[in-house]
């Protein structure tokens, strides 16, 4: 089984070589790892005592930030190491200033594997969600580094818990404790042996979110824009997101305006937008003082960094990825301001999509005549809105404290 795993990662590089040559995504995953051991020996300090936190990509890292601010608070001796999978969480990263070192992960090997965990030598690790790296995870076992599985999310049908999934059982013996979302995770893990190193801790999302919603500083055009409007706010959307919202736009009555901020703001999405939507749009970058364009009905956001602030300005929100196979971005931000959130089909990942779809405070479409739907519901009673606006403040409230159980148990294991 390690032979097929390391072979279809072999294949994987392979791939994205090729890919790199017409994408510039995968050319960054690519450059962004070059030369790193020399880039590792001239960046690190001598000296210094470290704690290594991998991030998949740019949403894991929010799961992660609570943290590693709680950390830089209580253990201000230790350097903060963020790794990341893909560039997008790499790029929005970078030059954060309360990160002291931001590498991209090596593929893994066992030499990769070996140099990069000795290089770094944690004396913490955490992994968030669902990173599983064999090498990695072997390294930091036989250095006997505390390792931690932060926000873990299990489901059944992942190959932990197959008859052939083995060697991926044995990436989750190399970690030394699992914070996990819900009991669901939990009981899967009991299943394959796993019951005396897990607590169901929750999401360090819900406290993340509960700061940004603390700490909104305003956007004056923005604010102007909507003037008096009621606000459908649309983030993080793709091209099978903004195609239904195309079709649910005409839902919209007199008074309300539609904010969209696309995941992808380069300059020829950015143009399809503006294509999809003519002559009701006008982007971000255009708005000042003198502009008309106040008076348009459809404001396109064309850089990153605004989405969590823009759903303080929110009445509901619809958040993208639940057309395409990865699933949707994040719900909670627009959720902590009790905005009912719209979405695609594809969430069966997400934990809280599920939970929250449950109670009927979000809701899962299968295309543009369900969106409709929901939305002439939700805009036409201004009571059942209010009520799930409510509801969805408390719901979050109710959910925050994850950082704080992780951070005691670090105090009491004597990790760090």
């Amino acid at each position: 089984m390690l032979f097929i795993y390391r072979f279809f990662l072999s294949l994987y590089i392979v791939a994205i070589r090729l890919y790199a040559l017409f994408n510039g995504k995968a050319k960054k995953w690519i450059e962004g790892r070059k030369n790193w051991k020399q880039h590792l020996s001239d960046t690190l300090q001598a000296g210094e005592k470290r704690i290594w936190i991998h991030c998949s990509s740019a949403g894991e890292f929010e799961q992660a930030r609570p943290l590693i601010e709680a950390l830089k608070e209580q253990y201000p001796a230790y350097k903060i190491v963020v790794t990341f999978f893909s560039p997008s969480g790499f790029e929005a990263v970078k030059k954060n200033n309360f990160i002291d070192y931001v590498f991209y992960l090596p593929p893994d090997s066992p030499g990769n594997a070996e140099r990069f965990v000795a290089a770094i030598d944690p004396s913490l690790a955490m992994f968030v969600k669902y990173e599983f790296w064999y090498y990695y995870l072997q390294q930091l076992k036989k250095r006997s580094a505390p390792t931690l599985l932060i926000s873990g999310a299990f489901r059944q049908e992942q190959v932990f818990f197959k008859g052939y999934g083995g060697i991926f059982r044995d990436m989750l013996r190399s970690f030394t404790f699992f914070f996990l979302q819900d009991v669901q995770s939990k009981q899967l893990l009991n299943t394959i042996g796993f019951d005396k190193n897990i607590i169901v801790s929750g999401d360090t999302r819900y406290d993340r979110v509960a700061v940004i919603e603390g700490n909104i500083s305003p956007i004056p055009v923005v604010e102007q824009f909507i003037a008096s409007s009621k606000i459908l706010i649309a983030g993080s959307t793709w091209p099978g997101d903004e195609a239904v919202l195309k079709e649910c736009f005409a839902t919209l009555p007199s008074g309300w305006k539609l904010v969209i901020a696309p995941h992808e703001v380069d300059l020829e999405h950015i143009r399809k937008v503006q294509q999809l939507f003519g002559d009701e749009t006008v982007l971000y970058s255009d708005l000042d003082a003198e502009n008309t364009g106040y008076n348009k009905r459809v404001l396109v956001i064309n850089n990153i960094g605004m989405l969590s602030r823009l759903f303080a300005y929110g009445d509901i929100a619809f958040i993208g990825g639940g057309f395409q196979k990865g699933g949707i971005h994040n719900i909670l931000e627009p959720a902590v301001f009790g905005l009912p959130v719209i979405f695609g089909p594809v969430y069966e990942k997400f934990v809280e999509a599920k939970e929250l779809a449950s109670l009927q405070y979000v809701f899962p479409i299968n295309n543009a005549v369900d969106g409709k739907a929901i939305l002439e519901k939700l805009i036409g009673d201004v009571p059942y809105r209010n009520s799930i606006s409510d509801s969805l403040k408390k719901f979050m409230k109710d959910h925050t404290g994850a950082t704080t159980t992780i951070m005691d148990s670090i105090k009491a294991n004597k990790w760090l």
